[in-house]
């Protein structure tokens, strides 16, 4: 019989994150074998014990799956769609249950994304931080001033929120010209956002890198395994106390 604390089979299952459980457990929304847990540090064995959050029951994904894509635009980081879009998992020969997008693309984005079916490792690849730098290349209307280059890399104000000041590089000069931003948080449409902001509208927008995984041969729609090496240089890296929308 091998046991573990409840709030961590519900990450590792993929629900949320720990962190997130410990609250489903303390509102009263998970049960073991029918009935109501609320004490925080209660363990379980997930092989013989029917643990449920709101009412779906959790089950043990065996393997764990780690899977870096490069999405093509014109997908969805989503489970399922109501207009029948098409989804970043319908890319996945065979997808294993419970493998989700970690972060999300939006649906004209292209780039680097991560799947997995491990709550915990999701949730340190999502939470901002300078251990896990995101790398994107945009193509903005125009060619942006050094000193609107400079205000953007401080940090602007969004929805009376200020942004953690961000890195950003001149890649290719012209008519419109080409960037290189990286980004310790990431809010929803951030990049996006920010060149409305400023009066030069994003054309194009791919992620390159995320912490120190990049691969240039991966084309979109193409995937790979991860290491079992990289996995650990995730959860090795210090993180620090920013926290991502």
């Amino acid at each position: 019989m091998v046991t573990d604390r409840l709030q961590k089979v519900i990450a590792r299952a993929g629900v949320c994150s720990r962190r997130r459980a410990e609250v489903l457990i303390q509102e009263g929304r998970v049960s073991v074998n029918g009935k109501p847990v609320t004490r925080q540090g209660a363990k379980v064995d997930i092989s013989r014990d029917h643990v449920r959050v709101d009412g779906n029951r959790i089950r043990p994904h065996g393997r764990r799956t780690y899977l870096l894509l490069n999405k093509p635009r014109g997908y969805l980081c989503t489970l399922s769609d109501p207009a029948g879009r098409p989804l970043v998992g319908q890319l996945i020969r065979g997808c294993p249950p419970g493998v989700n997008s970690v972060g999300r693309l939006d649906f004209n984005t292209e780039g680097l994304l991560l799947l997995t079916n491990d709550g915990e490792f999701a949730n340190r690849i999502a939470s901002a931080g300078s251990h896990c730098p995101k790398t994107y290349v945009a193509k903005v209307r125009g060619t942006p001033s050094r000193a609107i280059l400079a205000r953007i890399s401080k940090g602007l104000s969004l929805d009376e929120r200020k942004l953690a000041p961000c890195k950003i590089a001149v890649v290719k000069q012209g008519d419109n010209c080409w960037l290189r931003i990286t980004l310790i948080e990431g809010r929803n449409n951030q990049i996006r956002k920010m060149f409305d902001r400023v009066g030069h509208s994003v054309i194009k927008l791919r992620r390159i890198q995320i912490g120190y995984l990049k691969d240039a041969r991966l084309k979109p729609g193409e995937y790979r395994h991860l290491s079992r090496q990289e996995v650990m240089r995730f959860l090795d890296a210090k993180s620090d106390t920013r926290k991502e929308a």
